[in-house]
């Protein structure tokens, strides 16, 4: 039976999730399922968060300025991540909207959210594991250098790394990347991984991913 409401698509996830960490010998528990909630009305988040989701990411900061509030004046209070990419102009918004930022890229982006966090924010450094010119995220030869400075900062808390695999018509293309990012982290001695989405993250479990996120397997079809 094909799942139609929010609540059947959460299940419907969570079940693939614990199936995908059964093959990998992986605790369910591990994995943490961020919502992707982006051009979705408060209404939408507000059912998946009843369906049990307390995780929901934000690509963009005005979209999420609009909709934090108006979520939580319907009675809500998740977690909010931000999963797209960061300008350093935004980093005073974004430090205070979100409680973790996946899309940490740049020394400067790393300073400027120590500058404006009132707390210890929790941050990933994003790495564009496929060296797509379209994509953010650090080269791979260039993370060391970038994780000693966001490591150094008063402010950030570094959990982990995070990418955004190329699309691909077998997810296990993509296996590969998320295995090479797990690597990464594992030489840096970090502890979380941010990584699969919709049509990859039964493959990013098994390898490792601690955070996937997923919007259309949960919403449906994003409006046009």
């Amino acid at each position: 039976m094909i799942a139609t409401s929010v609540a059947e698509r959460v299940a419907a996830v969570r079940g693939r999730i614990a199936s995908a960490c059964a093959r990998a010998g992986r605790d369910p528990s591990q994995v943490a399922l961020v919502a992707i909630s982006k051009t979705f009305p408060p209404a939408a988040i507000v059912e998946a968060y009843r369906a049990g989701l307390r995780d929901f990411g934000e690509n963009r900061i005005q979209e999420a300025q609009e909709k934090v509030p108006q979520v939580a004046a319907l009675g809500a209070a998740p977690v909010w991540h931000l999963v797209g990419h960061l300008q350093t102009n935004k980093a005073r918004a974004a430090a205070g909207l979100f409680a973790i930022i996946h899309s940490v890229d740049s020394a400067r982006v790393a300073e400027a959210l120590s500058r404006y966090a009132q707390g210890r924010l929790r941050v990933f450094l994003e790495v564009n594991m496929a060296g797509e010119a379209s994509k953010s995220g650090v080269a791979p030869e260039d993370l060391g250098a970038l994780c000693k400075a966001a490591q150094a900062l008063p402010k950030l808390e570094v959990v982990g790394l995070m990418t955004v695999a190329p699309l691909a018509a077998d997810p296990e293309a993509v296996r590969p990347l998320f295995r090479r990012l797990r690597e990464l982290r594992d030489g840096l001695g970090l502890r979380c991984l941010s990584m699969g989405m919709s049509d990859d993250f039964e493959v990013a479990v098994e390898e490792g991913a601690t955070h996937v996120r997923i919007g259309r397997a949960i919403f449906g079809e994003r409006p046009v």
